[in-house]
């Protein structure tokens, strides 16, 4: 009798993450330089998917509305920052800069060198290390990012990305508190190798807001990015 042949292996969690990063990056940057309705398209859509998957994932009226607030955020934080003619697009790769750093960082770091754990009860693989080297990296890369556009102080902006990092990872472990109350691992399979929009998303969604609040408060409805940037 002939021996069965061997079951191909399944393509990694990691090389489908790296994948599916690899097309969605390019088409959120080209979004961002391109800015106006092509920007708000791009966050209207994504912001319809991360209220579509919370429907999906919540039960309870309350919740149902929560949900509407964090698609309105995903979809109005982004774009209010964007909309600043002069720093908008900065403001935008600056925000993709600190939150990718973050989870980059977070994730090789994490699994090198293990040690204690951020939160277990709501995200047991995430660990101290890979929290620090995440936000530390952020910080190194958003200095970089400034310095190629040039005129901005970087030690304000470190101490930004310090706390948008932090807030990412709050995020993060928020979304993973949420999937965990109602059961389930993933918000959706839309993205492979990351889950759910809301998956790939939720630390932005939270960078986003903080920084958008803060570009408001120091910039107005019309100069949030500048609010945010210029100190």
């Amino acid at each position: 009798m002939a021996d069965a042949e061997p079951v191909p292996a399944p393509t990694s969690n990691l090389a489908l993450r790296i994948v599916s990063a690899a097309v969605m990056a390019p088409l959120a940057l080209l979004a961002a330089y391109l800015g106006g309705w092509p920007f708000a398209l791009f966050w209207g859509l994504a912001a319809s998917a991360v209220l579509w998957e919370w429907t999906t994932l919540v039960t309870g009226a309350g919740w149902i509305v929560g949900g509407i607030g964090y698609a309105g955020v995903m979809l109005a934080a982004p774009v209010l920052l964007r909309s600043g003619d002069d720093y908008g697009f900065v403001a935008i790769v600056l925000l993709f800069a600190i939150v990718w750093t973050t989870d980059i960082f977070g994730y090789f770091a994490g699994r090198a060198f293990g040690g204690p754990k951020l939160m277990p009860a709501i995200s047991p693989k995430k660990t101290w290390s890979g929290a620090i080297a995440g936000t530390l990296g952020a910080m190194i890369v958003a200095v970089l990012v400034v310095s190629i556009a040039g005129g901005f102080d970087k030690t304000t902006i470190a101490m930004i990305a310090l706390l948008l990092s932090v807030v990412a990872q709050f995020g993060d472990l928020l979304e993973s508190w949420i999937k965990r109350k109602f059961g389930a691992k993933d918000a959706s399979q839309l993205i492979p190798g990351h889950g759910g929009v809301m998956d790939r998303l939720d630390g932005f969604w939270a960078a986003a807001l903080i920084g958008c609040l803060v570009g408001l408060l120091r910039g107005g409805w019309d100069g949030a990015a500048r609010g945010l940037l210029i100190w």
